[in-house]
């Protein structure tokens, strides 16, 4: 071991590497999704917040796991336990969907949105140039964390999380001791289907897809500390998500429960945005705001570092020909005049490409874990993946363009749970046993990163 292992014990960067890991995957929107998510769930919270804490926690663990416990290089070389080329296309689709496309510009105009706006004049606020001049700052100081990658667990995880863990839990804890109001009753789908509602709107968070991406960012961090040994390595990274997946878990409950409880004072609202100002201005007036921008910026900004750091490194080894430094300085000027297109349009555009890449991001991951039980054949990747596609992009298709009620029908009547969201599962089951009957009547190919 080297020396500058020595002087960090296993516990104290299974700590530090499980904060960090926690930091990078919690941005603005893990707290504006499960407060507005809390308020249209009313006395169907509970419900709703075991859904979102499967996809908002639980898949993120996961994706930590299986890159772990699949021994890939990177999501790339996962994926192309499917074939090369898909490889290459769902790494590109998920590093750009999480990285300067979508949630790396909403962590820059969320944390002006929540932190910045609520401080200023309604004229200076409907200018152009207070969000221009946020945004360039807020990505400037992005990028320079990011810059040294081997230093995100001093950050990140010692200095930036605890001051993040520490905002939110003083924002929490008076809502338990002195809730706002009485729970009102559920709306629209929270009413029947709160768990499911609950489940997809942990899609927002683009936490599964970016555990995939996290994992290789723990692994570097660990090595960069001087972690060498294979077996401490996987233990740590491990230990690291159980425990970013339990503290995202204890947030998520936390933030839906006073959003559920915020409607007697706030009424119903808007956004998620919206809840935590008005829920922070009733406890401590403008105090209270500024304890929620600090929450807010210190969420987006860390999460911003990671996702710089882990797209200018996947793409610098797919285009070796461009430096890190170049790929950063590309992503961060991207995500920054990106920022300034408004929350609204970065929201509704990510959506429909969430709808195809949530379902294959999950039966990938399984597939990961399952992937000694049909000894890697390519054939159950293929045909699983395959069937997923499908309907992702029909989700997709109906979240940016609209179905007919003609087509919807049929779907609903022929795909079960479509109508709820969750219509890809069934062809992904079946498309994993039509693939062991090929396995079963081919007998060749293997394919395995082992």
């Amino acid at each position: 071991m080297s020396t500058q292992s020595s002087r960090k014990s296993p516990y104290t960067l299974f700590v530090a590497t499980g904060l960090m890991l926690f930091a990078l995957f919690f941005g603005a929107g893990n707290l504006i999704f499960p407060a507005h998510m809390g308020q249209q769930a009313g006395e169907n919270y509970i419900g709703a917040v075991l859904g979102f804490v499967l996809t908002g926690a639980g898949l993120p663990l996961l994706g930590i796991l299986a890159m772990a416990y699949s021994g890939a290089r990177d999501v790339q070389h996962l994926a192309s336990r499917v074939t090369p080329w898909f490889g290459v296309f769902f790494a590109v689709a998920l590093y750009l969907s999480i990285g300067p496309l979508f949630a790396m510009p909403r962590t820059g105009t969320v944390a002006f949105e929540v932190g910045i706006k609520p401080f200023l004049s309604e004229a200076t606020a409907a200018q152009v140039w207070p969000l221009l001049l946020f945004s360039i700052v807020f990505f400037a100081l992005s990028y320079w964390l990011a810059m040294s990658p081997g230093k995100l667990i001093d950050r990140i995880g010692k200095i930036l999380t605890p001051a993040l863990l520490i905002s939110i839990g003083i924002l929490a804890a008076k809502s338990m001791l002195d809730p706002m109001g009485e729970l009102q009753a559920a709306q629209g789908n929270f009413q029947s289907h709160a768990w499911v509602e609950g489940f997809l709107a942990g899609y927002q968070t683009m936490d599964a897809l970016a555990s995939l991406v996290f994992a290789i960012i723990v692994v570097g961090a660990l090595q960069a500390a001087g972690v060498g040994n294979n077996e401490q390595l996987m233990r740590l990274t491990i230990g690291a998500g159980f425990l970013a997946a339990f503290c995202l878990a204890l947030v998520y409950a936390a933030v839906t429960y006073m959003g559920a409880h915020s409607v007697a004072v706030t009424g119903w609202l808007d956004n998620g945005a919206l809840v935590l100002a008005q829920i922070a201005n009733h406890y401590w007036g403008m105090m209270g705001n500024l304890l929620l921008m600090v929450i807010i910026i210190l969420a987006c900004l860390s999460t911003a570092v990671g996702l710089i750091a882990a797209c200018a490194e996947y793409f610098t080894r797919l285009i070796p020909q461009i430096s890190y430094k170049q790929f950063a300085i590309l992503f961060t000027i991207i995500s920054c005049v990106l920022a300034n297109k408004g929350l609204s349009g970065i929201i509704a555009f990510s959506v429909p490409v969430l709808m195809l890449l949530y379902p294959l991001t999950i039966v990938l991951i399984l597939l990961a874990f399952l992937h000694p039980l049909f000894a890697g054949r390519q054939e159950v990747y293929v045909s699983t993946m395959a069937l997923t596609f499908v309907v992702g992009m029909l989700d997709a298709w109906q979240a940016a363009f609209g179905l007919s009620a003609d087509t919807k029908a049929l779907l609903s009547q022929y795909l079960p749970w479509y109508e709820i969201g969750l219509g890809w599962i069934a062809p992904a089951l079946i498309g994993f046993v039509i693939g062991l009957g090929l396995v079963a009547l081919r007998g060749k190919r293997v394919v395995s990163v082992h």
